[in-house]
């Protein structure tokens, strides 16, 4: 009999509370493990101070999201070459067995050019796995307006007009690069407009890490409760309790909207009901 498929929760997903919250809900509510966000909040970029935070609460580091988004650019220093050796390092330290990190931005050009190279060398030092994650574009009227000078802003950035630019080198899909792991994000997806089922089956066993959400393919990162929006959620959950995915599911969802504790825990059990009873072997 295959083992149950392990569900841990984003450390995210608690925002705006801080890091020791989700520790705290996930040893409550019955997650399996966290994944740690590093970001701005300094206790997250404390790796000493996040395993003492497990043990404490008896709840380990399942994976580690790299400081690799546009609010988390300073976090470890400026350069990302390093920073991803770093957060590889973090999670040898945690024993945490996936690192996920975006494709690079374009504007990181020595980053984006060695990139892929980077990753396969990391992944030949050390047992975690590199899980490079789906994108979206931004929506140019979004980001430069919608008249034609802001066309011309666009296509000095290296992008094309139409309705979103991609701000990821190659491209806001891992599976342009050359990479053997992948994290899939079912927000991101909606977002992107991608067809999760056909991009998760391109991912093939390469696919390790699911960042369980949804969306309703807003211009924004929605991250809604899974079964809340258009994404196929069920459907992605019973493929991979079907296959041999030995990966992490967490729950990367948004409750800063709760108007109280009581609010934010009912989202957070939600979101594990749903995946625990999609996720069954």
């Amino acid at each position: 009999m295959r083992p149950a498929i392990k569900v841990g929760l984003s450390t995210a997903s608690v925002y705006p509370l801080r890091t020791e919250a989700a520790f705290e809900y996930a040893a409550r509510l019955g997650y399996d493990g966290v994944e740690l966000m590093v970001w701005a909040e300094p206790v997250s970029q404390d790796i000493d101070a996040i395993e003492r935070m497990s043990e404490r609460w008896g709840v380990p580091v399942l994976s580690v999201h790299a400081p690799c988004l546009l609010i988390s650019q300073r976090v470890w220093g400026s350069n990302p070459i390093p920073k991803l050796e770093r957060s590889v390092r973090a999670a040898e330290q945690l024993g945490a067995q996936t690192v996920v990190v975006h494709p690079p931005f374009r504007w990181q050009r020595r980053y984006a050019e060695g990139f892929s190279d980077q990753v396969l060398e990391l992944e030949a030092s050390s047992d975690v796995l590199v899980a490079v994650e789906n994108m979206f574009p931004f929506r140019t009227d979004r980001f430069f307006g919608t008249g034609q000078p802001s066309i011309e802003r666009m296509r000095k950035r290296g992008g094309a007009p139409g309705p979103g630019i991609s701000a990821f080198a190659p491209s806001y899909d891992p599976l342009d690069g050359n990479h053997a792991h992948y994290t899939l994000d079912l927000s991101h997806s909606a977002t992107a407009g991608t067809d999760a089922i056909d991009m998760a089956r391109r991912m093939g066993k390469g696919l390790v890490h699911l960042h369980l959400c949804d969306g309703n393919g807003a211009s924004t990162d929605e991250h809604l409760v899974p079964g809340r929006g258009s994404q196929p959620t069920v459907q992605v959950c019973q493929m991979l309790a079907a296959s041999e995915f030995s990966g992490h599911v967490i729950l990367e969802v948004t409750t800063s909207a709760a108007r109280n504790n009581a609010e934010r825990e009912a989202l957070l059990v939600e979101s594990l009901e749903f995946a625990r009873r999609h996720l069954l072997r």
